[in-house]
């Protein structure tokens, strides 16, 4: 069902890690345009649930309701972020930016390549922060490199439990 992954990218400003699934890109591209996916494949356990529809394009935006206690770093309590989507390739690429009290510009996303075969995909998460002020710098990475790739686990999980074979069906 799930493969070892197989590389890590870590840049001062950046972490990238990828995964083989055992799934079409159309499967796994399906859980990252949807609030619901996001929810279900995060590791940290901030996301809690979300309000709207999956995504369709570049600008197109859903709410996901947070709660920071469960990184107890900085007591943010509950609060409501807009995900913003900047990059929407259909079973290629998505990334995202987080809109909400503050809009520091830090962007997550997934690039999607499928095997020779067909029977999976090699799946690349990152994070970059690279654009951010200076002044939010020291506060990066909040998320790790080991809750990315505890994602991609999860993603491989959901993705499996939703009954996609690997034509994306």
């Amino acid at each position: 069902m799930f493969t070892r992954q197989t590389s890590s990218v870590t840049a001062a400003e950046r972490i990238e890690v990828s995964r083989t699934i055992k799934a079409s890109p159309s499967a796994i591209f399906a859980v990252l345009r949807d609030p619901a996916g996001h929810v279900a494949i995060d590791s940290s356990g901030m996301l809690q649930s979300f309000t709207g529809s999956p995504v369709s394009g570049v600008g197109d935006a859903f709410v996901i309701h947070m709660d920071r206690e469960a990184l107890n770093d900085y007591p943010m309590g509950e609060y409501d972020v807009t995900v913003r989507f900047v990059t929407y390739e259909p079973d290629r690429e998505i990334a995202w930016k987080i809109e909400g009290q503050l809009n520091i510009g830090h962007v997550y996303g997934y690039r999607l390549a499928p095997s020779a075969d067909g029977s999976a995909t090699e799946v690349t998460s990152y994070y970059d922060w690279s654009t951010v002020g200076e002044e939010w710098k020291s506060i990066f990475p909040i998320i790790s490199e080991g809750a990315l790739r505890a994602t991609l686990g999860i993603l491989a999980r959901t993705v499996a439990s939703r009954g996609a074979d690997t034509d994306g069906s």
